[in-house]
């Protein structure tokens, strides 16, 4: 919770990334965790029901996109394909 509600929007000002707010970084983090748009996969609130290999693969992703390891346009991109507000490349 404290890298996708502090630390990434924190690391987002002044960044050139697709996203600054705290519930966009939720949203791709539990999106790309499971697959699809996260509340059809990961009953809410999600953080009290991940599994422990859920929570351990998001806060692997989410320190990978603080430390630009992974391409956070990709990730977000995909995130609104899934949702159906984008379309696919």
């Amino acid at each position: 919770m404290t890298l996708t509600r502090e630390t990434l929007p924190q690391a987002a000002r002044g960044a050139r990334w697709p996203v600054h707010n705290d519930h966009c970084f939720q949203r791709i983090v539990l999106d790309h965790v499971s697959g699809g748009v996260w509340y059809d996969h990961i009953a809410r609130p999600a953080y009290k029901n991940l599994t422990a290999d859920q929570a351990r693969a998001a806060v692997g992703l989410a320190e990978r996109i603080l430390s630009g390891d992974v391409d956070l346009h990709a990730l977000n991109h995909q995130s609104l394909v899934w949702r159906g507000k984008a379309r696919a490349t």
